[in-house]
């Protein structure tokens, strides 16, 4: 274990290195920190983290910059998780109550992420495997046609037209959407087939044909065409970083262009917990050079999808993670009252 003064001293090495993109010398240190002990007491503590492996010489020079190691511990032990100001909340909300649906409060999040961090932000879209029915509307377009429309918790709404192979009136519906919805309102998707598969059997023969119809219009519905969406924003950001990448972005640049890396990279969607993955923690070897923060977000108290930020292991990783839960925490509020 290290001790609390030279936990102190990576603290500041961390500090400053983030905010000087300089390597970081013993005189500076204690000229910009009040450390109480001289600089050569700090450049002891210095070589110790360096053969601990929490920092490294880049150079000849006299600085030193953070490792992987370095910034896991700050992360861990020494970085709180900045709250936002007053003003940066309202900010937040303002511009995200004003989403007309699921696809603007994907792509406000996105853009907003990415503007608060200076990072590239990724988010995911709410899946429908892990999403509950919130209500079946089912609506008359004609004799023998109906309109299904399924509302899911997290504000989707999905339409589909039903072809039926007889009339079906107003009697039969109304019936029929009262029973859906005693049946799958409030359930998770995964359940609804084993709940609905008797329904036909509570109508008139004549209904029945209809009704399973509309049942199996329901379940395609509740199947996506893709399971997991992603939308990515502030791409562009990167290239104020090109020196803490090694060779080139193009690495980095790729591997964001592989939804599959992205999804693996934000981790389970039902983990609702704040995610910090530093460096070569990343298993994508272009990505090595990066540092993702994710948590997840949804109604109630399971996250149904992630959020994230991608950027430079050499980040402000307690106004990072501060961002990406203040936004998700607002993103969750917006799809409970949606």
């Amino acid at each position: 274990m290290l001790s609390e003064r030279r936990l102190q001293v990576l603290r500041a090495i961390v500090q400053d290195y983030v905010g000087t993109e300089e390597p970081v010398g013993s005189k500076a240190l204690t000229e910009r920190h009040n450390l109480g002990v001289s600089p050569a007491t700090v450049r002891n503590d210095m070589a110790a983290l360096e053969d601990e492996g929490f920092i490294a010489q880049p150079h000849t020079s006299a600085g030193r910059i953070p490792t992987d190691k370095g910034y896991r511990l700050f992360v861990d032990k020494l970085a709180g998780v900045k709250p936002m100001t007053p003003p940066e909340r309202r900010a937040i909300q303002n511009f995200l109550d004003g989403a007309v649906d699921l696809d603007d409060v994907v792509a406000r999040t996105v853009r907003l992420l990415a503007q608060l961090t200076r990072q590239v932000a990724v988010v995911q879209y709410p899946s429908l495997t892990r999403s509950t029915v919130r209500h079946v509307e089912l609506l008359s377009l004609a004799p023998a046609r109906l309109m299904l429309v399924l509302i899911t918790d997290t504000g989707r709404v999905e339409q589909r037209l039903v072809d039926c192979p007889a009339p079906f009136g107003e009697t039969s519906l109304a019936d029929l959407r009262a029973r859906l919805n005693s049946k799958v309102a409030g359930r998770r998707f995964t359940d609804v087939p084993r709940l609905v598969e008797d329904l036909p059997e509570a109508f008139d023969v004549e209904d029945r044909g209809t009704v399973t119809m509309v049942l199996s219009t329901l379940l395609e519905a509740l199947v996506e065409e893709s399971e997991e969406r992603l939308m990515i924003g502030g791409t562009a950001n990167l290239t104020r970083f090109g020196h803490d990448f090694p060779l080139t972005i193009r690495p980095v640049l790729e591997a964001l262009e592989e939804q599959v890396v992205l999804l693996k990279l934000l981790g389970e969607a039902g983990d609702s917990g704040m995610t910090v993955r530093i460096g070569h923690e990343n298993a994508y070897e272009g990505l090595n050079s990066t540092s993702v923060v994710s948590v997840g977000y949804g109604s109630g108290g399971e996250a149904v999808a992630k959020l994230g930020v991608v950027g430079p292991t050499r980040m402000d990783y307690p106004g990072t993670m501060g961002a990406v839960r203040a936004v998700a925490r607002y993103v969750g509020q917006i799809l409970a009252e949606s």
